[in-house]
Formats: structure tokens, sequence, C-alpha cells
């Protein structure tokens, strides 16, 4: 008889250019420890579509992850399509932008705002 295996997701993951940018928002808004809800809807051109907000509250079933002064929330339903993901910023001549490395994702979209597993 074999026993049940265990699993221990990965963490979602948070870029030193994410949480610098963050840490700047926090500063210019005055509201140091800033935290990032990180959120799946239906929708976009694959199927599912990422969402960011500032959090203003956390429910007692989200999941915060913290990174010294910074932090990302992510309710239970999103958790599960970003496990092992890595939230990012850049700055391009598209303008700037959170965006998500899903290693769930099998197709994503052009802009890679929506995806699919």
């Amino acid at each position: 008889m074999s026993g049940a295996a265990s699993f221990v997701p990965t963490p979602l993951l948070l870029s030193d250019s994410a949480k610098a940018r963050l840490k700047a928002l926090g500063e210019a808004e005055g509201k140091p420890g800033l935290t990032l809800r990180v959120y799946v809807t239906g929708g976009g051109c694959s199927g599912f579509q990422y969402g960011f907000d500032l959090a203003e509250q956390i429910a007692d079933d989200d999941t915060l992850i913290e990174f010294g002064d910074v932090a990302l929330v992510v309710d239970p339903l999103s958790y599960q399509y970003l496990v092992g993901s890595t939230v990012d910023y850049e700055e391009g001549l598209a303008g700037a932008r959170f965006l998500i490395q899903n290693p769930n994702a099998t197709t994503t979209c052009g802009c890679g705002a929506s995806f699919m597993v």
C-alpha cells in the first residue's frame, strides 16, 4: 500500500523591479508596506486574464505573501492558477506595467495579459 504524496506549492515570486515599483508607489502615496492584489478572471484572448489592484483590505481566506516591506495578496480561486508564477514590472515603449510569468500557462496572448491552462 502506498501513502498519499504530499505537495507543497511554490508560492508566487516578486521580481526586484516589481518590488522597487511597489515601494516607490507606497512612498508616493504615503502608504509604506503597500500590498499588490493579483487575481485571475475569465476573459481575454486566451480564456483567463490577469488583474492587479492595490489591496485596501485582505480577506480571511486570502493568501498574503510578504517580501520585506511590500507584499502580494491572492484570493483562493486565483491562487491555483498562479502557483509558481513571478510577478514582474517592466517599462518600455508600450508603457509601464506589472505582468505575470506563469509556468502553468499552456497558451498566452501576444500582449501577455491573458492565458490558458
